[in-house]
């Protein structure tokens, strides 16, 4: 008998965190994982109909936030299109497309932006999950699932839309200021193994919360014979946008602003795009104005005359009470101080965790 054979001792040790366990999947040992878990809250998420669009509501705040974006680990947004190099004057043989203005500047996506700021208000609100699959379905707690009557929706469908529900808030696609382009190599990344991983469900099999990635000091680029070869916005690319936003209450415009990384207590970044796992697609925020809507009334009202409603701009000392008033409010009655917490562990930035290089 070899040694080979012979029996393997048992654990007699507690089994470490979920983002440290190792599983056997096809005979290989799998490292720490580069992501955490964020819980659901315990109470099941309170339903109520929208604020519609038909009036501006006078209790309410309508507006728009003016966003600076800066790529602190290379990012990637993919279109799904790849191209000869020399058609976006690069010299790599093909190279997989992000999108790319007429005067050579990258641009992201809003619907982009609006998924990866959803997930993020999702797990601090006590919210449904937007999107499943249908693999899983039947692992999603009940109260989980979809809303998909539009006058009962959580509070996230409330803010960001629903099944027949449009939503408040509107993403307008992120510009590049930086002309050109970087070229990286994604390496081939491991496909989802929930069934492979106990840490995904909870004592009753159910999912045990939502999927977040780390931000990581750097991406890894393992060169251009290990992975696939990218269009990407390198680290100190800046992007602006605007965040328009109507019949929002203070709490919910509060927590937006918690996401974005706005609460001096919670300092965290937006992860964007492709290449999450291997450290890519981390982006902090700067809120660098807002403008807020003053005449409030019926629709019809702005449409009927010939002068545009009054707005206040708003910069400087003025924004940062403005933004932190609201905050409070998100954190006296909207937000989860769990979720939330564990959420600013992952979302942490600036960060000194290393990328994963076996995932």
């Amino acid at each position: 008998m070899t040694n080979n054979s012979l029996p393997k001792p048992r654990r007699s040790t507690p089994p470490p965190p979920s983002s440290q366990v190792s599983n056997n999947y096809a005979g290989e040992m799998l490292g720490p994982k580069p992501y955490e878990l964020i819980s659901f809250p315990k109470e099941r998420p309170p339903k109520k109909a929208p604020a519609g669009h038909h009036k501006y509501l006078g209790d309410r705040l309508h507006g728009t936030l003016f966003i600076t974006l800066k790529v602190q680990t290379t990012l990637h947004v993919s279109t799904g299109v790849v191209v000869m190099g020399s058609d976006i004057s690069s010299r790599v043989p093909l190279i997989k497309t992000m999108v790319q203005n007429i005067d050579q500047k990258l641009s992201i996506q809003g619907s982009s932006l609006k998924g990866c700021i959803r997930s993020a208000y999702e797990a601090i609100t006590n919210s449904t999950l937007a999107v499943i699959t249908g693999r899983y379905k039947d692992k999603i707690p009940v109260d989980r699932l979809p809303c998909k009557n539009k006058q009962e929706v959580c509070p996230a469908s409330q803010v960001f839309g629903a099944l027949d529900w449009q939503g408040l808030i509107e993403f307008s696609d992120a510009k590049c200021e930086n002309t050109g382009f970087a070229t990286g190599f994604m390496p081939s990344l491991y496909r989802p193994r929930p069934d492979q991983r106990g840490a995904y469900f909870d004592a009753r099999g159910n999912v045990a919360g939502r999927k977040f990635y780390y931000h990581t000091i750097r991406a890894i680029d393992k060169g251009q014979n290990q992975g696939i070869t990218v269009q990407q916005a390198a680290k100190e690319y800046t992007f602006k946008t605007q965040i328009q936003f109507k019949n929002l209450t203070s709490a919910e415009l509060g927590t937006l602003l918690i996401v974005l990384g706005q609460d001096p207590k919670y300092a965290i970044a937006l992860k964007v795009g492709g290449g999450k796992p291997i450290g890519m697609g981390t982006m902090t925020v700067e809120v660098t104005a807002a403008t807020v809507l003053q005449n409030k009334g019926d629709l019809r009202d702005r449409y009927s005359s010939y002068n545009p409603p009054e707005s206040e701009s708003i910069t400087g000392t003025n924004l940062q009470q403005f933004m932190q008033k609201n905050i409070q409010a998100a954190h006296s009655s909207l937000v989860q101080a769990t979720q939330l917490q564990q959420l600013a562990e992952v979302l942490k930035y600036p960060t000194d965790r290393e990328p994963e290089e076996m995932y």
